[in-house]
């Protein structure tokens, strides 16, 4: 039988008719309305019975094919993937019961390091001007202590844009806006252990090391959990369930892989039949190279158990202190009493010149313009590499963010002295070692944002006599 779209009532003044088409089937084939194998009408015949163009329908059911919701090859009909289901959304809010290693950064101005943003680029004329115009005319409610978790402006701001870009879903008092995604995880991690009685966290091995000592600092024993090329993989571990679960699931930190779609499934079953909180950390899923980004996670959570948290340190810059955390409604009183007790907070200031920057548009201009200047940096990059040191260097990723993945052939290559030798040259790579907490492999990771073409020959040679 094959599928109508009879239902589908389109917000014609709402636009992203391509967003609505994709969001109402994937929600569909989630929650089991359209089933495994399920023949869906062909891209005319769909466009013709909505009254939009074919263009539509062909992108939306591109994004489903690229995310892994249909199956079609070429001359052959468009049908439903085979994937687990997710449960539908619970009907009341609060329905749960109430219960290392060193992660030294390089020198932030070293060559090639990762995960740091080309601040030259940052816009500082406009964004003067709006911070210049919100010193002089902030409005009083602003100044004092009612705002601990954002001024409603920038929330709403955020949401906004996240619901566009990241198919976020959610309301602005879920909202949270804390100076760095370290405070913001942090803060879930204290709500989350106080709240569920449990001392365990999960979190990807190789994963982010700030991220495991944070965890260990707010009393958690932290497990690995092994992440491949489909990202974290929870039917390998074993014992209780977690109190909390730390993954990025959108652009893997540091492998740079995506979480496939019967991974993220998987996920957030094990999620919500183990009432765990997902700690989304969608850190730098605003730069895309060649194709778009796959949904955030939060998107598809239908059961509440994911907290998204976002940051403007790798969108703008490091320097404006600025991150957010989208949290369910259950968890909003404990987070923002978690705030509150360590002081955590942005000058209200920077939160309304902020707010003006998004909503002139201006954020959404300035990423249109660096992905373009950071996926040309980031082929260079890639092309450099496997061509000059291909018999050394397997290079994984590349499609997206602000560093690059490479793995050493030669697993016997102690990759910390290849970067310790790195370092003492002016570069801030990173063994790939660094970021296990199980057993590890070696490798390098490296930063591309300022990989101009002469810093990238430098690079080439210098890399050449540290390995030679």
């Amino acid at each position: 039988m094959t599928f109508t779209p009879a239902w589908l009532d389109l917000d014609r003044n709402g636009g992203d008719l391509v967003g609505q088409i994709y969001r109402s089937l994937r929600d569909r084939i989630l929650f089991g309305q359209l089933p495994a194998g399920h023949k869906l009408s062909s891209t005319r015949a769909f466009a013709t019975s909505l009254g939009v163009a074919r263009s539509t329908v062909v992108e939306a059911y591109d994004r489903l094919k690229s995310e892994g919701y249909v199956e079609a090859s070429a001359g052959a009909a468009t049908r439903v993937a085979a994937l687990a289901r997710i449960r539908p959304e619970p009907q009341q809010g609060d329905r749960r019961p109430v219960a290392g290693e060193s992660s030294e950064q390089p020198p932030y101005r070293a060559l090639f390091r990762p995960g740091a943003p080309d601040v030259s680029d940052f816009p500082h004329a406009v964004w003067s001007r709006r911070l210049a115009a919100r010193s002089r005319s902030l409005r009083i409610h602003h100044l004092g202590y009612e705002n601990p978790t954002g001024i409603r402006e920038l929330r709403e701001a955020i949401l906004a844009h996240v619901s566009v870009t990241r198919g976020v879903v959610a309301e602005p008092e879920q909202v949270m806006i804390v100076p760095s995604t370290r405070a913001a995880i942090d803060m879930l991690a204290r709500s989350m252990l106080r709240r569920s009685g449990r001392a365990t966290a999960w979190m990807e091995d190789p994963g982010y090391p700030a991220a495991r000592l944070l965890l260990g600092d707010a009393g958690a024993e932290v497990v690995p959990v092994p992440c491949d090329d489909q990202g974290i993989d929870v039917s390998r571990v074993e014992g209780p369930p977690p109190a909390l679960i730390y993954v990025t699931p959108s652009h893997q930190y540091p492998t740079g892989a995506t979480l496939s779609l019967p991974r993220r499934l998987a996920l957030l079953e094990a999620a919500r039949l183990g009432q765990s909180l997902v700690v989304e950390d969608d850190y730098d899923s605003d730069f895309q190279y060649g194709s778009r980004p796959i949904a955030a996670l939060q998107g598809i959570d239908r059961a509440e158990v994911v907290a998204y948290v976002g940051t403007f340190s790798k969108v703008l810059a490091p320097g404006l202190r600025v991150a957010y955390a989208v949290v369910p409604r259950w968890l909003i009183s404990e987070a923002s009493e978690a705030l509150h007790r360590r002081g955590v907070a942005v000058s209200a200031h920077i939160q309304a010149a902020l707010a003006d920057f998004i909503n002139e548009g201006r954020l959404r201009a300035y990423l249109r313009r660096m992905n373009l200047q950071y996926a040309a940096r980031m082929a260079r990059t890639v092309e450099t590499l496997e061509s000059q040191f291909g018999g050394r260097l397997a290079v994984s990723g590349g499609n997206g963010g602000l560093q690059l993945a490479t793995w050493f052939r030669d697993e016997t290559t102690d990759d910390r002295m290849v970067v310790a030798k790195a370092y003492a040259l002016g570069y801030g790579l990173m063994p790939m070692s660094h970021f296990f907490l199980g057993r590890s492999a070696p490798g390098i990771l490296f930063g591309i944002s300022q990989a101009e073409p002469a810093a990238v020959q430098r690079l080439a040679a210098d890399l050449r006599a540290v390995l030679d």
